[in-house]
């Protein structure tokens, strides 16, 4: 099926989310299992000790801990309210911000942060008048809360918007009552069918029936995510291989033989990347190991990978080359590996 269309359904015995572009997996989006944090997730939590040398320090949780960054002249006992950033890993913290957001389709509500913004992938100048009329009509000047309309709302019905921007407030207003004294999941952070509506832009289609995933072919496209190779069309393939330290990923360029070889395979690895990545779930330290290819066609591939990465929702630094001729990202973990959450999907 052409254009983009959503797969809302359930992977064994979790929930899960697909988008298909023109038939290709885009993003795909599975429920953790392990009962770890979930990113987004807001807790009253209780600070445990300052890490010298490091400049924060754990928080204990109603399950678990946390880590804040940052964060000195805190005293061990003292409660406080954090948002979980993204997942923790193996055998570490969870990673907090003292600085909550509550993000919906159309708006981001900030505590603490005063005043109106537009998102500014949104560049039609009245549409952005007409966004923060809206939100001056509906919100007023809500004390001590800032909002920021999100791009989804360019194009977005304004009586959605106005209640999306009632309905965001509210909840962020509730964390103002809050008067526990143990640590406690004040907000639980969505799940994948909230994520999918939430982030992902409008389908063409949208398909929620049970069973959905194996009538369009979903679980295909994800058994092939469980193998490290992935095609390249006609122009090779390259291998992700995730490690302990890092993702290493290894492009080649197959049968073709011809002087351009190194180069369409190159450009066809940096422009198929940044799906690779989002769909399998990979973040930290990623090292590109691409074909052989002149030093001059550098400056292409640099182009290519600031394009494609520019589009994609996952914040990712593009580090640059090493002397040895990789390619060096750094990508935020706000995702589980893949290929973790394929083997405990089916007990």
């Amino acid at each position: 099926m052409k254009g983009r269309t959503v797969h809302l359904d359930a992977y064994g015995d979790r929930l899960a989310a697909a988008m298909l572009v023109d038939g290709k997996l885009d993003d795909l989006l599975i429920e953790d299992p392990g009962g770890r944090p979930v990113p987004g997730s807001i807790y009253r939590a209780q600070v445990d000790r300052q890490m010298k040398g490091q400049g924060g320090v754990t928080l204990r949780l109603p399950d678990g801990r946390a880590y804040l960054r940052n964060a000195r002249g805190l005293a061990p006992g003292a409660l406080m309210v954090v948002q979980v950033t993204g997942y923790a890993e193996p055998g570490k913290a969870a990673p907090v911000t003292a600085r909550p957001l509550f993000k919906s389709r159309h708006v981001i509500v900030t505590p603490g942060a005063p005043g109106f913004n537009v998102s500014r992938g949104i560049r039609d100048d009245d549409r952005r008048e007409a966004l923060l009329a809206i939100a001056h009509d509906v919100a007023g000047a809500p004390e001590g809360f800032g909002l920021i309309l999100r791009s989804a709302s360019e194009h977005a019905d304004d009586t959605e918007i106005a209640e999306d921007i009632v309905a965001t407030l509210d909840l962020a207003r509730q964390l103002e009552s809050d008067h526990g004294s143990e640590p406690e999941l004040l907000f639980d952070g969505p799940d994948p069918h909230m994520l999918a509506w939430r982030d992902w832009p409008t389908p063409d289609a949208l398909f929620t029936e049970p069973g959905n995933f194996s009538d369009h072919g979903i679980h295909d496209h994800i058994d092939v995510l469980a193998s490290s190779h992935a095609e390249l069309d006609a122009h090779g393939w390259m291998s992700i291989e995730p490690t302990r330290a890092l993702v290493a990923v290894d492009v080649n360029t197959g049968g073709d033989t011809s002087l351009a070889a190194g180069l369409k395979a190159n450009i066809a690895a940096a422009r198929a990347l940044p799906g690779q990545l989002r769909c399998r779930g990979l973040g930290g330290q990623i090292t590109v190991d691409f074909a052989p290819s002149p030093k001059k066609d550098r400056k292409t591939l640099e182009q290519i990978l600031r394009a494609a990465f520019r589009a994609d929702p996952v914040d990712t630094v593009l580090a640059g080359w090493t002397p040895l001729g990789c390619f060096e990202l750094q990508r935020k973990r706000d995702r589980l590996p893949l290929h973790e959450l394929i083997r405990t999907a089916f007990p």
